[in-house]
């Protein structure tokens, strides 16, 4: 399973950057998932995203059962580009264990993550689309799915985990700072639907590192109302587990969102029932779009794009000179 991870980010590494963002009108958030999305917030935005949590686990092999509760946040901030988004996010955890053969029962509380990181859009497929504008000859062309539509926007993430010592749901007994690594991809397509990837390499540094994948596919409605299904694969000599999680959110307006979800696994060491609610919430101080051409990319398709613009200027400047000729 770890090989196959490295040769999707080896393949992800070289398909070659280009780069342009997109502010939306209305508030991009990563919220009901955990998954992030390829798209930065947008410049001089800043958003807050809250969630809480409550439900049971049952561990058969330790004869436990854990009611836990947990807080979740997120703090976006877009600055200096509009592809370029500085996050914090992280967790806080609160269980209540019960041996039920042994008759006690203790509470953990403690941070499981604060993870402070950056993302950045390096490839955007999207904005070829925007300049080119849709074919005005053809509505069914510009109104199903094409294969281009299966090339994603890529973005790039590297973050600090700060791990406080002593933590129950972290292995290390000291402070440490270690590594987070994510490649993200997103796909936006006809009728609503949008489906990310993440990739995640996590405290690579430490004794014990994880792999992680997140798939997300969300459907958006034209009220306003969205629902997602999602599966996140664990893969650690210290944790593993498959988990699902589904729900629904709901756009309040233009820069208010709050959701609901459900998420459960598919183990019983332990088997995993929570029930989740949040909200997003964004401060728009974007003023001004930037529109940022496509790069150079590895394949060169920020050129071809250039000499097609420069062919059709020549197009429209002959035209223009036969027109005049003609008087």
């Amino acid at each position: 399973m770890r090989l196959s991870i490295r040769i999707i980010f080896l393949f992800l590494f070289l398909i070659g950057p280009q780069a342009f963002s997109q502010y939306t009108d209305l508030i991009n958030t990563n919220r009901p998932g955990l998954s992030q999305g390829a798209f930065s917030v947008g410049r001089d935005v800043y958003q807050l995203e809250l969630g809480f949590g409550y439900g049971k686990e049952k561990h058969n092999l330790l004869e436990t059962k854990t009611t836990g509760m947990f807080a979740e946040y997120a703090l976006r901030v877009g600055l200096i580009t509009e592809e370029l988004e500085f996050n914090l996010t992280g967790s806080f955890l609160n269980h209540d264990i019960e041996y039920y053969n042994l008759g006690y029962s203790h509470e953990l509380s403690n941070f499981k993550s604060n993870t402070l990181g950056v993302k950045y859009l390096i490839y955007d497929p999207y904005i070829k689309r925007v300049l080119e504008g849709p074919n005005l000859y053809s509505w069914r062309k510009n109104n199903r799915f094409q294969l281009e539509d299966l090339i994603p926007a890529i973005s790039f993430y590297a973050g600090a985990n700060f791990d406080t010592a002593d933590n129950p749901f972290i292995y290390e007994d000291k402070f440490t700072v270690s590594p987070k690594l994510m490649i993200i991809t997103q796909n936006n397509w006809i009728g609503g639907w949008v489906f990310v990837t993440n990739l995640i390499a996590d405290r690579m540094t430490t004794e014990f590192p994880s792999y992680e994948y997140i798939l997300t596919l969300t459907r958006t409605m034209r009220t306003g109302t969205s629902v997602f299904i999602e599966n996140h694969g664990i893969f650690s000599d210290f944790y593993a587990d498959q988990i699902l999680r589904f729900g629904v959110a709901q756009l309040i307006n233009p820069n208010l969102h709050i959701d609901a979800s459900l998420q459960v696994n598919f183990k019983d060491t332990p088997t995993k029932t929570y029930g989740r609610i949040g909200l997003a919430y964004r401060l728009d101080r974007h003023s001004e779009d930037d529109y940022i051409e496509e790069k150079k990319s590895l394949f060169g398709a920020g050129n071809k794009l250039k000499k097609e613009r420069k062919r059709k200027n020549k197009q429209q400047r002959m035209q223009r000179q036969v027109e005049e000729s003609s008087f």
